[in-house]
């Protein structure tokens, strides 16, 4: 399975882009973000997910494994929907913003897995999907809540709306990922 590399710089011009998006929409600003001449933003195509906090507090997070545009894009794109269309949360207010804190989980492509019992907890993310249902839960979460792989597969089930047993199902596709995760200093 591929790994998704990026140089430090580029880990740190997303972040600043991830930031400067997250300001723009919530105080309603028109800023264009500044031109990008990164190649490892524009001309990169990965799913990625943006997480807001407010310190342990979930605050949003909205992301895509199929991207359609370059990660940079993707990245701005996802930073407005978490702020604003998570439905688990409010949009975030700007007296909150200096308090908030921005995790940017860049994917690789998705491959099916063939035995999903072979994956490993907290280096493999899951996509379940059946039918029309589907779900996604990131690497980092099995490790957060203390899962074992088959809770992880139970727990993306249960998050597509599923039956927890339905990953076994001859046609239900469970996919996985790995993802490069970078933190706001």
């Amino acid at each position: 399975m591929a790994h998704v590399e990026l140089p430090i710089n580029s880990q740190r011009r997303l972040i600043a882009i991830a930031r400067q998006t997250l300001e723009n929409v919530v105080r309603r600003r028109l800023n264009k973000i500044p031109a990008n001449d990164d190649p490892y933003l524009d001309g990169a195509s990965h799913g990625a997910f943006v997480t807001l906090f407010k310190q342990a507090e979930l605050r949003g997070c909205i992301g895509t494994c199929t991207p359609a545009q370059s990660l940079c894009d993707t990245v701005i794109e996802m930073t407005e929907a978490a702020a604003t269309r998570d439905p688990r949360v409010k949009p975030i207010r700007a007296d909150e913003l200096d308090r908030i804190h921005i995790d940017i989980s860049v994917l690789s492509q998705l491959e099916p897995a063939a035995d999903p019992l072979a994956l490993a907890v907290g280096r493999h993310g899951l996509h379940i999907q059946h039918e029309r249902k589907r779900a996604v839960l990131l690497p980092q979460v099995a490790v957060e809540q203390d899962w074992d792989l088959q809770t992880f597969l139970q727990q993306t089930c249960v998050k597509a709306n599923l039956p927890k047993d339905a990953w076994r199902w001859p046609d239900t596709v469970v996919s996985s990922f790995t993802a490069l995760i970078i933190e706001e200093e």
